[in-house]
């Protein structure tokens, strides 16, 4: 198989595992949909909000913008609504240096049984 993706290759993370990981403090997730879809259904508890057209500045450690809630030195799980723009913020990630991993849509947060807030 191919890894056609730019950055470090990493193992598929599930989302049992990525629930498990963001309870002990060593993933950061990441919700990429835009404010209005968050204040809809709610976001994965411990996880940041920052809407895709954000994350090339918010995850640059060298940019005047830079989110320091993002650890470098920690990989990097997101999703949006499906899967889609989680995949669009997973690569600038990797172009960024982060190991990310898409973990799909909201829903498939909610139903793995991640935590929830609203």
């Amino acid at each position: 198989m191919f890894n056609l993706s730019r950055g470090p290759a990493a193992a598929k993370l599930t989302l049992k595992d990525a629930i498990a990981r963001l309870a002990k403090g060593d993933i950061i997730v990441i919700d990429v949909r835009e404010g209005t879809e968050v204040a809809a259904s709610g976001t994965a508890k411990g996880g940041l909000h920052i809407p895709l057209s954000m994350i090339p500045l918010k995850a640059n450690p060298k940019g005047p913008d830079f989110d320091s809630r993002i650890d470098p030195a920690k990989p990097v799980a997101v999703f949006c609504a499906v899967g889609g723009r989680a995949g669009m913020a997973v690569q600038a990630l990797q172009g960024l240096g982060y190991e990310a991993h898409n973990l799909g849509g909201f829903s498939d947060w909610a139903a793995a049984g991640g935590p929830v807030t609203r």
